[in-house]
């Protein structure tokens, strides 16, 4: 194919990857489902070539990106505290499908037990994308999420593995000490190599200021970690996901804010990209691997025997494994995880990318080539359309709910109380005797108005009641498109000078990036009560009660006797006083406090009974 044509291929089949993942998101439906049933239906067009995937640009190409945007986001500390679950799933699971997938293809095919075992090592491993995007879909318990999260980082390296040995064994004698020696290599090899790459670059960030430097720094990371150790033959799946956890974990003291900000930014677009476009050219694979099947002189009926065979093996091989020690220790009486979240986990084994990249990892002299890649397509679809169209349904039977946008803001809200309680006393402490007060005064208000933006986020609607805050947001946003305009017309004068025009409007347009705004989806109605987590270690919130009757009219009196407008309201559990907040002019439940030393408010807006410490600045 001529290059010309390769470019306006790859400019299509890009373009419309994230045209249909966009629409998939639009509409609240699966993007990898979506997207590889339009690859299929693209595939019989007269006008679309064959597709081959090469195995060499998934597995070098595509996979350490996708692992390493993956990894920054997934949590160290989640990751010890379940890291016995994970290395169950990522481990345990893997081998077990292996060998149950290999005993049913072994006994349906004409091939040898090895070649078996590399179907299955194949078929075994969930993928991270798949996984992470329906489990977000869905709304799981944020729990669930973690758990098939850090599970689908760890499995490829499991899979693949197996994968090698078992391609061994089908070139000659393999014993158990080589493959538990590849193992050990493998896990060790690439958890070493990925911690020593990440050690570099951090040394590295932390001698870089500039973000250009910075990204350009993170882009090399995935391949800096996996190359190496894939060339001395440990999991570059290992070293891709350690280097990423760490990194991730430590940016917030290696990088500035705005390489930060740029990191973030530039890993999601090229983890949607590439998600994407590898989803659709599943599909467009599709017809050329069936095709081969139906002509590599098998018995029809035996390869469509053998497909649902495979594929039913793979939907049973993982609640059979996540159920059997949930089902002994509730048996032996031991405390357990909850049965609907491990029916969930159960059912959360849709395949992917790795699995089509893999079975193209087999030689060419492997027994019945062209069927083991119908079966590993077929898996994939298959996951994708059975547990994939099903796993919403299963959460909504199980009543199981995911993070409420309202608790996660009351939480945010908390967080960043205490956040400005400690800038404010590191304020109070860099204070010097020539410091001018309007900078002071600027300092503080500016810490107040961001707090009290979270806390406007609670109560009320916004159509219900104007906050100071929103009404600062959408005055601002009026004067920054007045002030950017002035600059246009400055700039189409042709008065100035165009690199002054451009700092002026990235300034601009950062001032407009840092106003507080509401997510689109904070404002969608709760059907939940907003209670806040119990907190710990605050004696306060133990000895006041849950609920107190208001000891007069739901209002704000002083705001009444003042004539001022309140925003939310709060009552005193102590006296049962009502008080408007923070964001209120009058800020009489703060001043109600000072003057009583009452330390616990309830909110009493609808909806809301969450309580606040003012001491101990805690919810409960």
């Amino acid at each position: 194919m001529p290059t010309v044509d390769m470019a306006i291929g790859v400019v299509i089949l890009v373009g419309s990857a994230a045209a249909l993942a966009a629409l998939a998101r639009r509409f609240g439906v699966s993007e990898p489902l979506v997207l590889t049933v339009a690859g299929v239906a693209a595939s019989y067009l007269p006008m679309v070539p064959q597709v081959h995937l090469e195995p060499e640009v998934v597995l070098l190409g595509l996979l350490p990106p996708l692992l390493y945007t993956a990894a920054l986001r997934t949590s160290l500390v989640d990751f010890k505290d379940n890291v016995r679950t994970i290395v169950s799933l990522s481990v345990g699971l893997i081998l077990f499908t292996t060998f149950a997938v290999a005993v049913v293809a072994w006994w349906l095919l004409p091939i040898p037990f090895a070649a078996a075992v590399a179907l299955g090592a194949v078929v075994a491993p969930p993928d991270a994308v798949a996984a992470t995007a329906i489990a977000r879909r869905t709304g799981m318990p944020r729990s669930i999420v973690t758990v098939l999260e850090d599970e689908s980082l760890f499995n490829d390296a499991t899979a693949l593995v197996s994968l090698r040995s078992a391609i061994a064994a089908m070139a000659g004698a393999v014993t158990v000490a080589q493959i538990g020696g590849d193992f050990l290599i493998a896990a060790v090899g690439g958890a070493a190599i990925g911690a020593a790459v990440a050690a570099a670059l951090a040394l590295l960030r932390t001698r870089i200021n500039d973000p250009v430097l910075d990204t350009s720094l993170s882009l090399l990371a995935p391949f800096v970690a996996y190359l190496p150790a894939e060339h001395v033959h440990a999991s570059g799946v290992i070293a891709v996901v350690t280097c990423g956890m760490i990194l991730g974990h430590g940016a917030q003291r290696w990088q500035g804010a705005a390489s930060r900000v740029a990191e973030s930014t530039n890993w999601r677009t090229i983890g949607f990209l590439l998600e994407s476009t590898v989803f659709l050219v599943i599909g467009l694979q599709v017809r050329w691997i069936v095709e081969g099947a139906w002509r590599s002189g098998l018995d029809h009926t035996t390869l469509l025997l053998a497909a649902a065979a495979v594929l039913a093996a793979v939907l049973l091989a993982r609640p059979i494994w996540v159920f059997t020690p949930v089902l002994l220790a509730r048996l032996l009486g031991r405390p357990t995880e909850p049965l609907s979240h491990a029916a969930v986990v159960s059912w959360a084994g849709m395949r992917g990318v790795v699995t089509l990249a893999a079975v193209l990892l087999l030689p060419d002299s492997t027994p019945q080539l062209p069927v083991l890649e119908l079966l590993a397509l077929v898996v994939v679809g298959g996951t994708l359309l059975v547990q994939g169209t099903s796993l919403p349904w299963l959460v909504r039977l199980l009543r199981l709910r995911g993070p409420s946008r309202a608790e996660d803001a009351l939480a945010k809200a908390e967080l960043l109380q205490q956040a400005s309680t400690a800038g404010l006393a590191e304020l109070d402490r860099r204070i010097e005797p020539d410091t001018p007060a309007p900078v002071i005064e600027s300092l503080r208000q500016r810490l107040q108005w961001r707090t009290n933006a979270a806390w406007e986020r609670l109560g009320r609607p916004e159509a219900e009641v104007a906050t100071p805050t929103a009404e600062y947001r959408r005055l601002r946003l009026a004067m920054l498109d007045a002030e950017r305009a002035a600059v246009l017309r400055v700039r189409d004068a042709g008065t100035a000078d165009y690199e002054v025009l451009q700092h002026v409007l990235a300034r601009l347009d950062l001032e407009e990036s840092m106003i507080d705004r509401f997510d689109e989806a904070d404002d969608e109605p709760r059907v939940e009560p907003l209670t806040g987590a119990t907190a710990t270690g605050c004696t306060h919130l133990e000895h006041a009660p849950l609920l107190r009757e208001p000891a007069g009219a739901l209002e704000c009196a002083r705001c009444v006797e003042e004539g001022l407008t309140w925003v939310h309201l709060r009552l005193c559990t102590d006296c049962g006083y009502i008080g408007c907040c923070e964001s209120s002019p009058g800020n009489h439940a703060t001043a109600h406090f000072a003057a009583t030393a009452h330390p616990v408010i309830r909110s009493i807006e609808p909806g809301e009974v969450w309580r606040w410490c003012y001491v101990d600045e805690l919810l409960g």
